[in-house]
Parts: structure tokens; sequence; C-alpha cells
């Protein structure tokens, strides 16, 4: 093969794989977080570890999110009922976007027996973009009220976000950290994409690498080129 026809092809081919790679960049980046909460509950502070997955699900210009735990948090020292306990969390926005998000859901369904670890049922609420922008959503404060009590569960390991959801405000907002907070509603919104799990920024970094893998091996093929067209003037 030629060193014209070499220098083409390593050109096509790096161009190619840095716009497929570009364009493979998610909207949206889901992964579960060990949340460690401290709760404060009636028989006193106990302490329990629970993944956290926070999914967002696109319904015209507002998101469905719901939060989902792995783990108990917490138990009773008697039965619970059915429908005996009801949990809600909040969910701190950050990014482009500030303030918290609530998250509400059913009670229990069936009974859940004593010294058990609850198992919390999905909570989920309607985010509204206020700002346009790369958006955060990191687990925040778990409240159960059963038989009259409140336990409050409070992360104590300042856990990274479950969600990432790049998002634009319905006014055309630019994204400045802070600000107002989501709406609040447990409806059941529904339709758009599922997020895709898996790192952005490393997404986007590979984008730029197939860029400059381009810029290189053009430039060195332009180099072997020119060397040859020299070595052959030489003679």
């Amino acid at each position: 093969m030629s060193n014209r026809k070499r220098t083409a092809a390593l050109a096509t081919a790096a161009a190619l794989a840095g716009s497929a790679v570009w364009m493979a960049a998610p909207a949206a980046v889901a992964q579960v977080v060990n949340v460690n909460y401290t709760c404060d509950t009636p028989i006193g502070v106990k302490t329990a570890v629970s993944p956290i997955d926070i999914q967002g699900v696109k319904s015209g210009s507002s998101y469905k999110i719901t939060m989902s735990w792995q783990k108990g948090v917490s138990s009773s020292p008697i039965e619970l009922g059915a429908g005996a306990m009801n949990p809600s969390a909040t969910i701190k926005l950050g990014g482009a976007d500030g303030g918290t998000l609530k998250v509400t859901g059913p009670a229990n369904q069936a009974a859940i027996p004593e010294n058990t670890p609850i198992k919390i049922n999905d909570l989920s609420g309607t985010y509204t973009p206020k700002k346009t922008g790369k958006v955060t959503f990191t687990a925040g404060v778990l409240t159960i009220k059963a038989m009259g009590t409140t336990t409050t569960c409070t992360p104590s390991n300042k856990p990274g976000p479950s969600l990432t959801l790049d998002v634009s405000a319905a006014g055309g907002g630019s994204g400045t950290s802070g600000g107002g907070s989501g709406g609040s509603t447990s409806g059941g919104a529904s339709g758009g994409d599922l997020p895709q799990t898996g790192p952005e920024d490393s997404a986007v970094a590979l984008g730029t690498f197939g860029g400059t893998v381009l810029l290189a091996g053009a430039a060195g093929a332009l180099w072997l080129t020119r060397r040859n067209q020299t070595a052959r003037a030489r003679r």
C-alpha cells in the first residue's frame, strides 16, 4: 500500500472511531451508591448501610424520579401490621440545579415481623428542571413513620450522586449551581428513556481522545510522507 493510501486509511479509521465514541455519550448516568445511614429511632440511635439506586424517566418537560433501597435500614421491636409504616425521603439536587426533591411511596403491604430489617418500598416524585445543564441526584434524609413514632435516617458518609441527568429548563435558563428546588409529587408519570449506566465523563473523554488520535495519526502520516519524498529527491 502506498504512503498516500496508508495516510488516508489511518485518518478515516481514526475519524470513525472518534465520532462513534462521541455519539455514545449518554444523557443520563445512574449508579448504585452505598449510603451509611444513622437512624434516630424511638429505641435509640441505630446504623445501617444500604445500596441506593435512583432512576429518572422523562415525561414531557419533567422527570419521574424513583429512589430504591436494596437493603433494610431499620427495624422495629414489635411487629408492624400491613399499612402501619409510611416512608418518605428527600433527594439532594446538585450541579446545575439545587435544593431538594421529596419522594414518597405506599405504606407496607405486608406485615413486618419484629426485629426484622424494614425494606423500604420504592419512593418517587416529579422533578421539573429550573436550570439547563447536568443535575445530580443524591440520597438525602429518609423518614419512617410507624405506630405513632418517627424514625429519621441521615446519610453519614457523604455519598456521591446516584443519578446525573442532562436537562433543559422550560425557559432555557442556564445552569449555575444552587437556586430553586425541584417540584415534588408522587404521581405515576411515564414514558421517555431510562438512564444509561456508565461514566458519562469517560465517554466524553474518549470522544475527545478519538479526535486527538485523528490529529496525531494524520500528522504522523504526513511527516512520513514528506520524509519519503525528501529521501527520493536526494537520490
